[in-house]
């Protein structure tokens, strides 16, 4: 079974850390990026999320979410994906993701999410 509680590291080196997934499969962590673009320095961010219980046992790679308020920039990302366990128990995830950038107006909307 996959378990996301724990740490956790990407391609690029950011890393982050789940805390213990609770009976209602809520989360919290950090998040800390090795990536940004932001002129300030980088900072260990809060996280918060959910994961999918599933009522049946023979679902054991479940799907998640969660959302990291940035601390060192106006910005929020939101992450989705899936806990997979490969045939020798290594656990993966797949994430995909969207970052929302804070504007100065409505007429920038257009430039406000990667």
């Amino acid at each position: 079974q996959c378990n996301l509680t724990g740490s956790w590291v990407n391609d690029f080196g950011s890393n982050m850390t789940i805390n213990a997934v609770n009976g209602r499969g809520e989360f919290n962590g950090t998040y800390h990026t090795s990536v940004a673009d932001n002129p300030n320095a980088i900072q260990k961010s809060p996280l918060q999320g959910f994961q999918h219980i599933s009522e049946q046992p023979t679902i054991q790679q479940p799907t998640f979410g969660f959302t990291v308020k940035w601390n060192f920039s106006e910005s929020t990302s939101v992450f989705v994906g899936q806990c997979f366990v490969d045939k020798h128990g290594q656990e993966t995830l797949k994430t995909v993701w969207l970052m929302r950038l804070r504007v100065n107006n409505i007429h920038d909307n257009w430039q406000a999410t990667r």
